[in-house]
């Protein structure tokens, strides 16, 4: 009798012949991730326009996804750069899928732990839930302080260290920098 190969096995062999091709980046989610990040850091003395900011977010969110359900993201990269942008959403929906495709980057490439941890605790802001690494701050209003969400005690801060965000105590540091900057 003879037995065909295991699907997982042709699959692993197939992924391991296939690994050896180096795949690129996809420029335009690099070019959406680099825009994202450059609405987020006006220049020294300038505040953010939200409002023209929303626009061009909403854009490039919609473009994340398009590419997204055309299973157009390959690398680490791919899935960090959409993670990122998706992140900036107003939904838990996208807050979610970030945190998943950075789940899948983790596991093509290292050093972006830290995303993953901001999503999940964007992820639980947004639905009312305390975060649960401390990356998350709001306030209410543009002259108002900054506070750091509320904070579900489950997490160390070693697991903190592990996921590459800063300690509980750090994080209040950072509260009060935020301030200082305003």
């Amino acid at each position: 009798m003879i037995l065909a190969k295991p699907f997982i096995l042709v699959r692993l062999a197939d992924a391991q012949s296939s690994a050896k091709v180096q795949e690129k980046d996809n420029q335009e989610l690099a070019r959406l991730m680099d825009e994202d990040q450059a609405d987020r850091m006006p220049p020294a003395g300038k505040s953010i326009d939200w409002k023209t900011v929303a626009a061009r977010e909403d854009s490039r969110l919609k473009r994340v996804k398009e590419i997204y359900s055309q299973n157009q993201l390959r690398t680490g990269n791919d899935f960090f750069n959409a993670a990122l942008v998706l992140q900036h959403s107003n939904t838990p929906e996208d807050y979610l899928l970030a945190h998943e495709l950075c789940v899948v980057a983790i596991s093509k490439r290292r050093g972006i732990e830290s995303l993953a941890a901001a999503s999940e605790d964007r992820f639980l802001m947004s639905i009312g839930r305390p975060q649960r690494f401390s990356t998350q701050y709001e306030s209410d209003g543009p002259s108002q302080p900054y506070k750091l969400y509320k904070i579900e005690s489950g997490v160390t801060d070693e697991l903190r260290r592990i996921m590459m965000v800063p300690s509980l105590a750090e994080a209040k540091a950072r509260e009060a920098e935020l301030n200082k900057e305003r």
